[in-house]
């Protein structure tokens, strides 16, 4: 069966750091390989992985816990992705759909589990560290971009099955028409949870990742 293999980047590595650990970005991106190999049946099943990514983020922000202006260029996460990116692309039977970060936007926010803390003052404002905080940053175009690409191989009859590898929901309007065109839509969250209500949407359910702790999902 001719399947195409879409993999949400920044999802996926989220997921094979807490899944495999820290691995190189030659080795992450052989492993991603890999791994979708072991949703084919037969390697020439294979019509081509798409890969949706963001070059990292390249701006200064200051940290507003400690006022420490950090350049993100010049950090060692910026070197692992720019390195992963490159690694991709020189991948066989790879396409890779970059979409760009929204980096005017980007701000340091405390996550809801550490704002529950201070609410219920098992954490107080002056024991608050570096590490309560997060980065928020948000991707654009990487939706549209498989969105687009779902209903061109649905459209174009280019595949006969589809596999995601992503964890939200926001790929439901292209599931419906995929399936609406006879493709076999599956997803694979990689253990990640997902909405139960996601089921009617698909063809199945798959993960080939081990499964985590519990404590770990």
């Amino acid at each position: 069966m001719k399947t195409a293999i879409l993999i949400d980047g920044a999802f996926y590595k989220k997921r094979a750091f807490l899944l495999y650990g820290s691995r190189s970005p030659k080795d992450r991106a052989k492993d991603l390989i890999d791994y979708c190999y072991k949703h084919l049946t037969d390697k020439d099943d294979l019509y081509r992985i798409f890969y949706y990514d963001c070059p990292p983020i390249s701006k200064k922000l200051v940290h507003p816990l400690t006022g420490e202006a950090i350049d993100f260029s010049k950090s060692s996460l910026y070197d692992w992705n720019q390195q992963f990116i490159s690694c991709m692309m020189k991948q066989r039977k790879v396409a890779l759909r970059l979409g760009r970060l929204s980096e005017e936007n980007a701000n340091y926010i405390i996550p809801s589990y550490v704002t529950k803390k201070l609410c219920d003052k098992s954490l107080r404002l002056e024991d608050l560290k570096e590490e309560h905080f997060i980065l928020d940053i948000k991707q654009k175009g990487v939706d549209m971009k498989i969105g687009i690409d779902i209903a061109s191989l649905a459209y174009k009859r280019q595949v006969e099955r589809i596999v995601l590898i992503a964890g939200d929901s926001d790929f439901v309007p292209a599931s419906k028409l995929a399936r609406r065109e006879g493709i076999d839509f599956v997803l694979d969250p990689m253990w990640n949870h997902i909405n139960p209500d996601l089921f009617e949407h698909i063809d199945g359910l798959i993960t080939k990742a081990p499964k985590p702790p519990t404590s770990e999902k």
